[in-house]
């Protein structure tokens, strides 16, 4: 399988638009999962993460999770293709 150039996918969204597109979403579930290992952290003796430490720590941590959505996507959308 070849990979796709944004020049060859005439009428499809590129993979920034899509990534951007995702991204609060992306961003918030990032920040969901990493509360989350936080509160398993705490039975190995780690300190729990807050949701506000959280949610700061998801905010960078979000763009390569959107980048890696996005691409899924797109290969989902092209399989629907054909």
């Amino acid at each position: 399988m070849e990979p796709r150039t944004e020049a060859s996918a005439e009428g499809k969204w590129p993979l920034w638009k899509l990534g951007a597109m995702l991204y609060p979403f992306v961003a918030a579930s990032v920040a969901i999962n990493l509360f989350m290992l936080g509160l398993m952290g705490q039975a190995a003796g780690l300190p729990a993460l807050s949701p506000i430490l959280s949610l700061m720590l998801s905010l960078p941590l979000g763009l390569p999770a959107s980048w890696a959505a996005a691409r899924w996507l797109r290969h989902l959308l092209d399989e629907a293709d054909g």
